[in-house]
Protein backbone atom coordinates (compact mmCIF):
# COMPACT_ATOMS: atom_id res chain seq x y z
CA UNK A 1 0.00 0.00 0.00
CA UNK A 2 1.36 3.41 -1.01
CA UNK A 3 1.28 5.91 1.86
CA UNK A 4 -1.05 8.77 0.94
CA UNK A 5 -0.29 12.45 1.21
CA UNK A 6 -2.14 13.73 4.28
CA UNK A 7 -3.86 17.10 4.35
CA UNK A 8 -5.97 19.19 6.72
CA UNK A 9 -8.68 21.52 5.45
CA UNK A 10 -10.37 24.12 7.59
CA UNK A 11 -14.12 24.32 6.87
CA UNK A 12 -17.01 26.01 8.65
CA UNK A 13 -17.20 24.47 12.11
CA UNK A 14 -14.66 21.68 11.60
CA UNK A 15 -11.22 20.65 10.35
CA UNK A 16 -11.16 17.83 7.80
CA UNK A 17 -8.51 15.12 7.57
CA UNK A 18 -8.04 14.05 3.94
CA UNK A 19 -5.72 11.71 2.04
CA UNK A 20 -4.50 12.01 -1.56
CA UNK A 21 -3.11 9.30 -3.84
CA UNK A 22 -2.12 9.27 -7.50
CA UNK A 23 -2.26 11.86 -10.28
CA UNK A 24 -4.78 12.88 -12.91
CA UNK A 25 -8.52 13.67 -12.89
CA UNK A 26 -10.00 13.79 -9.41
CA UNK A 27 -12.06 11.03 -7.80
CA UNK A 28 -13.56 11.91 -4.42
CA UNK A 29 -14.47 8.96 -2.17
CA UNK A 30 -17.10 9.75 0.49
CA UNK A 31 -17.28 7.14 3.26
CA UNK A 32 -20.36 5.97 5.08
CA UNK A 33 -20.99 4.96 8.66
CA UNK A 34 -17.96 5.34 10.90
CA UNK A 35 -15.46 4.11 8.31
CA UNK A 36 -13.75 7.38 7.46
CA UNK A 37 -10.96 7.55 4.90
CA UNK A 38 -9.64 4.17 6.09
CA UNK A 39 -12.70 2.38 4.70
CA UNK A 40 -11.23 2.89 1.20
CA UNK A 41 -7.71 1.72 2.05
CA UNK A 42 -8.11 -1.59 0.22
CA UNK A 43 -9.25 -0.01 -3.07
CA UNK A 44 -7.68 3.45 -3.15
CA UNK A 45 -4.29 2.43 -4.55
CA UNK A 46 -5.79 0.56 -7.50
CA UNK A 47 -8.18 3.42 -8.23
CA UNK A 48 -5.24 5.85 -8.12
CA UNK A 49 -3.42 4.11 -10.98
CA UNK A 50 -4.74 6.69 -13.46
CA UNK A 51 -6.32 9.44 -11.38
CA UNK A 52 -6.03 11.48 -8.21
CA UNK A 53 -7.98 9.73 -5.46
CA UNK A 54 -9.09 11.67 -2.39
CA UNK A 55 -10.66 10.11 0.68
CA UNK A 56 -11.43 11.82 3.97
CA UNK A 57 -12.94 11.57 7.43
CA UNK A 58 -16.29 13.42 7.42
CA UNK A 59 -16.70 16.16 9.99
CA UNK A 60 -17.07 14.88 13.54
CA UNK A 61 -15.59 11.45 12.76
CA UNK A 62 -12.16 10.17 13.71
CA UNK A 63 -9.53 12.71 12.68
CA UNK A 64 -11.91 15.50 11.58
CA UNK A 65 -12.91 17.22 14.83
CA UNK A 66 -15.84 19.58 15.22
CA UNK A 67 -15.46 22.99 16.82
CA UNK A 68 -18.69 22.26 18.70
CA UNK A 69 -18.98 18.52 19.50
CA UNK A 70 -22.71 18.94 20.16
CA UNK A 71 -23.52 20.57 16.81
CA UNK A 72 -26.40 18.95 14.87
CA UNK A 73 -25.43 17.35 11.59
CA UNK A 74 -27.06 17.99 8.21
CA UNK A 75 -26.51 16.53 4.76
CA UNK A 76 -26.13 19.98 3.17
CA UNK A 77 -23.25 20.92 5.48
CA UNK A 78 -21.46 17.64 4.78
CA UNK A 79 -21.97 18.12 1.03
CA UNK A 80 -20.46 21.59 1.34
CA UNK A 81 -17.41 20.00 2.96
CA UNK A 82 -17.09 17.70 -0.07
CA UNK A 83 -17.39 20.73 -2.35
CA UNK A 84 -14.58 22.50 -0.46
CA UNK A 85 -12.33 19.51 -1.12
CA UNK A 86 -13.22 19.62 -4.83
CA UNK A 87 -12.51 23.34 -4.97
CA UNK A 88 -9.16 22.82 -3.26
CA UNK A 89 -7.93 19.82 -5.25
CA UNK A 90 -9.70 20.20 -8.62
CA UNK A 91 -10.57 23.88 -8.98
CA UNK A 92 -10.60 23.89 -12.78
CA UNK A 93 -12.42 20.65 -13.62
CA UNK A 94 -15.44 18.68 -12.40
CA UNK A 95 -14.72 15.49 -10.46
CA UNK A 96 -16.06 11.98 -10.22
CA UNK A 97 -17.55 11.03 -6.88
CA UNK A 98 -18.31 7.72 -5.19
CA UNK A 99 -20.16 7.49 -1.89
CA UNK A 100 -21.23 4.57 0.27
CA UNK A 101 -24.23 4.49 2.61
CA UNK A 102 -24.51 7.89 4.34
CA UNK A 103 -21.69 9.04 2.06
CA UNK A 104 -23.92 8.17 -0.87
CA UNK A 105 -26.52 10.60 0.47
CA UNK A 106 -23.87 13.33 0.53
CA UNK A 107 -22.93 12.49 -3.06
CA UNK A 108 -26.57 12.75 -4.18
CA UNK A 109 -26.95 16.18 -2.59
CA UNK A 110 -23.69 17.36 -4.13
CA UNK A 111 -24.83 16.28 -7.59
CA UNK A 112 -28.26 17.89 -7.19
CA UNK A 113 -26.97 21.23 -5.90
CA UNK A 114 -23.64 21.66 -7.68
CA UNK A 115 -23.85 19.63 -10.90
CA UNK A 116 -21.23 21.81 -12.59
CA UNK A 117 -18.63 20.39 -10.15
CA UNK A 118 -19.58 16.73 -10.58
CA UNK A 119 -18.98 14.68 -13.71
CA UNK A 120 -20.31 11.33 -12.50
CA UNK A 121 -21.60 9.84 -9.24
CA UNK A 122 -21.77 6.26 -7.98
CA UNK A 123 -23.91 6.00 -4.83
CA UNK A 124 -23.87 2.60 -3.11
CA UNK A 125 -26.95 1.94 -0.94
CA UNK A 126 -27.69 5.49 0.22
CA UNK A 127 -30.42 5.04 2.88
CA UNK A 128 -32.75 7.76 1.58
CA UNK A 129 -35.72 6.44 3.53
CA UNK A 130 -38.01 9.33 2.61
CA UNK A 131 -38.32 8.15 -1.02
CA UNK A 132 -40.01 4.88 0.03
CA UNK A 133 -43.80 4.46 0.05
CA UNK A 134 -43.57 3.08 3.62
CA UNK A 135 -41.33 5.89 4.88
CA UNK A 136 -43.56 6.50 7.93
CA UNK A 137 -42.81 3.01 9.23
CA UNK A 138 -39.08 3.67 9.04
CA UNK A 139 -39.42 7.09 10.66
CA UNK A 140 -41.01 5.33 13.61
CA UNK A 141 -38.12 2.86 13.72
CA UNK A 142 -35.58 5.68 13.75
CA UNK A 143 -37.48 7.39 16.57
CA UNK A 144 -37.28 4.12 18.55
CA UNK A 145 -33.53 4.02 17.97
CA UNK A 146 -33.06 7.51 19.40
CA UNK A 147 -35.39 6.81 22.32
CA UNK A 148 -33.50 3.61 23.13
CA UNK A 149 -30.20 5.47 22.85
CA UNK A 150 -31.36 8.07 25.38
CA UNK A 151 -32.86 5.55 27.84
CA UNK A 152 -30.62 2.49 27.53
CA UNK A 153 -27.42 3.50 25.79
CA UNK A 154 -25.43 2.72 22.68
CA UNK A 155 -25.51 -1.05 22.28
CA UNK A 156 -29.28 -1.53 22.80
CA UNK A 157 -29.91 1.31 20.34
CA UNK A 158 -27.51 -0.26 17.83
CA UNK A 159 -29.48 -3.52 18.12
CA UNK A 160 -32.77 -1.73 17.38
CA UNK A 161 -31.16 0.00 14.42
CA UNK A 162 -29.71 -3.23 13.01
CA UNK A 163 -33.10 -4.93 13.32
CA UNK A 164 -34.73 -2.04 11.47
CA UNK A 165 -32.36 -2.47 8.52
CA UNK A 166 -33.18 -6.14 8.01
CA UNK A 167 -35.60 -7.24 5.29
CA UNK A 168 -39.25 -6.97 6.30
CA UNK A 169 -40.35 -10.17 8.01
CA UNK A 170 -36.81 -11.42 8.63
CA UNK A 171 -36.64 -13.46 11.78
CA UNK A 172 -34.35 -12.23 14.55
CA UNK A 173 -31.47 -14.39 15.65
CA UNK A 174 -32.66 -16.84 18.30
CA UNK A 175 -30.36 -18.20 21.00
CA UNK A 176 -31.14 -21.86 21.88
CA UNK A 177 -32.62 -22.26 25.33
CA UNK A 178 -30.42 -23.70 28.07
CA UNK A 179 -31.87 -26.77 29.86
CA UNK A 180 -33.38 -25.84 33.22
CA UNK A 181 -31.44 -28.54 35.09
CA UNK A 182 -28.19 -29.41 33.35
CA UNK A 183 -26.62 -32.75 34.18
CA UNK A 184 -23.31 -31.07 35.04
CA UNK A 185 -22.60 -27.47 35.90
CA UNK A 186 -21.57 -25.53 32.80
CA UNK A 187 -18.02 -24.27 32.56
CA UNK A 188 -17.69 -20.54 33.15
CA UNK A 189 -17.63 -18.67 29.86
CA UNK A 190 -14.28 -17.49 28.58
CA UNK A 191 -13.83 -13.73 28.62
CA UNK A 192 -14.57 -12.24 25.20
CA UNK A 193 -11.58 -11.40 23.06
CA UNK A 194 -11.05 -7.68 22.53
CA UNK A 195 -12.31 -6.49 19.12
CA UNK A 196 -8.74 -5.78 18.03
CA UNK A 197 -7.37 -9.23 18.91
CA UNK A 198 -5.27 -10.71 16.10
CA UNK A 199 -5.35 -7.57 13.97
CA UNK A 200 -2.43 -5.66 12.53
CA UNK A 201 -1.71 -2.34 14.27
CA UNK A 202 -3.23 -0.48 11.30
CA UNK A 203 -6.41 -2.57 11.36
CA UNK A 204 -6.62 -2.37 15.15
CA UNK A 205 -6.42 1.43 15.01
CA UNK A 206 -9.22 1.45 12.44
CA UNK A 207 -11.44 -0.71 14.67
CA UNK A 208 -10.75 1.49 17.67
CA UNK A 209 -11.68 4.63 15.70
CA UNK A 210 -14.84 2.95 14.46
CA UNK A 211 -15.98 2.02 17.95
CA UNK A 212 -15.14 5.47 19.30
CA UNK A 213 -17.23 7.09 16.55
CA UNK A 214 -20.33 4.94 17.05
CA UNK A 215 -22.14 7.27 19.51
CA UNK A 216 -21.71 10.22 17.12
CA UNK A 217 -22.83 8.17 14.13
CA UNK A 218 -25.90 6.70 15.80
CA UNK A 219 -26.85 9.83 17.70
CA UNK A 220 -26.15 12.52 15.07
CA UNK A 221 -25.58 11.12 11.58
CA UNK A 222 -28.37 8.54 11.52
CA UNK A 223 -31.23 10.88 12.54
CA UNK A 224 -29.95 13.80 10.48
CA UNK A 225 -29.21 11.87 7.29
CA UNK A 226 -32.06 9.35 7.22
CA UNK A 227 -34.57 12.19 7.50
CA UNK A 228 -33.14 13.73 4.32
CA UNK A 229 -35.40 13.97 1.25
CA UNK A 230 -33.48 14.04 -2.05
CA UNK A 231 -34.56 16.40 -4.82
CA UNK A 232 -36.00 13.71 -7.08
CA UNK A 233 -36.95 16.10 -9.89
CA UNK A 234 -33.47 17.61 -9.99
CA UNK A 235 -31.75 14.23 -9.85
CA UNK A 236 -33.97 12.89 -12.62
CA UNK A 237 -32.69 15.64 -14.90
CA UNK A 238 -29.13 14.55 -14.06
CA UNK A 239 -29.72 10.79 -14.12
CA UNK A 240 -27.30 10.26 -17.01
CA UNK A 241 -24.48 11.15 -14.58
CA UNK A 242 -25.74 8.92 -11.76
CA UNK A 243 -25.32 5.24 -10.97
CA UNK A 244 -27.20 3.86 -7.97
CA UNK A 245 -25.96 0.57 -6.57
CA UNK A 246 -26.90 -2.16 -4.14
CA UNK A 247 -25.17 -5.22 -2.78
CA UNK A 248 -25.82 -8.60 -4.37
CA UNK A 249 -26.25 -10.05 -0.86
CA UNK A 250 -28.36 -7.27 0.68
CA UNK A 251 -31.52 -7.49 -1.42
CA UNK A 252 -34.51 -6.51 0.71
CA UNK A 253 -32.49 -4.68 3.35
CA UNK A 254 -33.51 -1.08 3.93
CA UNK A 255 -30.53 0.71 2.27
CA UNK A 256 -30.73 -1.58 -0.78
CA UNK A 257 -34.49 -0.94 -1.08
CA UNK A 258 -33.89 2.82 -0.95
CA UNK A 259 -31.28 2.73 -3.72
CA UNK A 260 -33.32 0.47 -6.00
CA UNK A 261 -36.52 2.45 -5.51
CA UNK A 262 -34.78 5.78 -6.14
CA UNK A 263 -33.12 4.42 -9.31
CA UNK A 264 -36.52 3.35 -10.62
CA UNK A 265 -38.05 6.75 -9.90
CA UNK A 266 -35.18 8.58 -11.57
CA UNK A 267 -34.76 6.28 -14.51
CA UNK A 268 -31.12 5.96 -13.42
CA UNK A 269 -28.83 2.97 -13.80
CA UNK A 270 -28.93 0.43 -10.94
CA UNK A 271 -25.98 -1.92 -10.52
CA UNK A 272 -25.40 -4.78 -8.09
CA UNK A 273 -22.03 -4.81 -6.37
CA UNK A 274 -20.43 -7.89 -4.78
CA UNK A 275 -21.24 -8.50 -1.13
CA UNK A 276 -23.85 -6.72 0.91
CA UNK A 277 -24.10 -3.27 2.44
CA UNK A 278 -20.45 -3.50 3.51
CA UNK A 279 -19.19 -5.06 0.27
CA UNK A 280 -16.40 -2.48 0.16
CA UNK A 281 -14.88 -4.22 3.21
CA UNK A 282 -15.82 -7.84 2.53
CA UNK A 283 -15.09 -7.93 -1.23
CA UNK A 284 -12.63 -5.05 -1.78
CA UNK A 285 -10.96 -6.33 -4.96
CA UNK A 286 -14.22 -7.04 -6.78
CA UNK A 287 -15.87 -3.91 -5.40
CA UNK A 288 -12.98 -1.71 -6.53
CA UNK A 289 -12.84 -3.29 -9.99
CA UNK A 290 -16.54 -2.66 -10.63
CA UNK A 291 -16.31 0.86 -9.23
CA UNK A 292 -13.47 1.62 -11.64
CA UNK A 293 -15.54 0.40 -14.60
CA UNK A 294 -18.57 2.47 -13.59
CA UNK A 295 -16.54 5.63 -13.07
CA UNK A 296 -15.00 5.33 -16.52
CA UNK A 297 -11.87 7.04 -17.81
Amino acid sequence: MTPPTIGRLRVDGATLHYEVRGEGPLLLLIPGGTGGAASFDDVADDLAADRTVVSYDPRGLSRSPLDDPEAPQHVARHADDALRLLDLLSPEAPARVAGCSSGGIVALHLLATRPERVERVVAHEPPVVEVLPDAAEHRAMLARVQDTFRREGLMPAAAVFAAGLRPSGAAPTVTPATPATPATPPAPPAPPAPPTAGLTPRAAARVERTMADMPYFLGRIVPGFMAYTPDVERLAALSDRLVLAGGADSHGELPHRCAAFLAERLGAEFVRFPGGHTGLSTHPAEFGELLRKLLGG
